[in-house]
């Protein structure tokens, strides 16, 4: 009987041990600032040195500058002859770094001409021929041959007063005349050449004597 009751009130010892255990702790306080209000709170030097440093603010990337050209270029011309071209060519080749030509198709003035259009038949022609002939016009000439086939021609003049003055008289005599200036389109060549920037490159060295040539800027090739 002894025994059973010592177990029972260790069991109830045991018991009350363990619930103060578990729910008789008070929560820990929480601690007091580490320093007074308005107060700045001291770090050590440690502390300090193991901080990461801040990012330094990235400076806005300025405008990219434009390089200057290494090349200037220039073209030499204009060559009638596909010939001239090849041989200031190989004048010059040797002393620039690139070169290169060009052909173009350019309109030439031949004059300005008068003349009475194309009858339709050769007869009519000749018969208008005559009529200039009464009137005392004799420098004419009738085409017998070409695009131009049965017109009377009255002559080329360098000068357009000159045609225009020609015209007015015929027709003032009757005759319908006409004023055309003459065209003809012709081959003309270019050389394109690239130097060094800034160097001043004097073609003329090279190629003396061709005072009918002109050089002038021109865009990188």
């Amino acid at each position: 009987m002894f025994l059973r009751l010592l177990f029972l009130l260790l069991l109830a010892l045991n018991l009350g041990a363990a619930a103060w255990l578990l729910f008789g702790r008070l929560p820990a306080p929480p601690l007091p600032p580490a320093s007074d209000p308005g107060v700045t709170e001291l770090r050590l030097l440690t502390e300090v040195h193991a901080a990461p440093a801040s990012t330094p603010p990235v400076a806005p990337a300025s405008a990219t500058s434009t390089p200057p050209p290494a090349e200037t270029c220039a073209t030499l011309g204009a060559f009638t002859t596909s010939v001239d071209m090849h041989a200031a060519m190989q004048a010059l080749t040797p002393h620039v770094a690139r070169i290169q030509y060009r052909e173009e198709q350019v309109s030439h003035s031949h004059g300005f001409w008068v003349y009475l259009p194309a009858t339709t038949t050769r007869e009519a022609a000749l018969d208008e021929a005559h009529k200039l002939a009464a009137k005392g016009i004799n420098d004419y000439y009738v085409v017998t041959a070409g695009d131009s086939q049965n017109t009377i021609s009255l002559g080329l003049f360098d000068s357009e007063s000159n045609a225009q003055n020609r015209m007015a008289k015929l027709q003032q005599q009757g005759f319908a005349a006409k004023v055309r200036q003459r065209v003809d389109t012709e081959p003309a060549y270019w050389v394109d050449y690239a130097v060094p920037a800034g160097e001043a490159f004097k073609w003329q060295a090279w190629m003396p004597g061709r005072n009918d040539l002109a050089a002038k800027p021109i865009d990188c090739f």
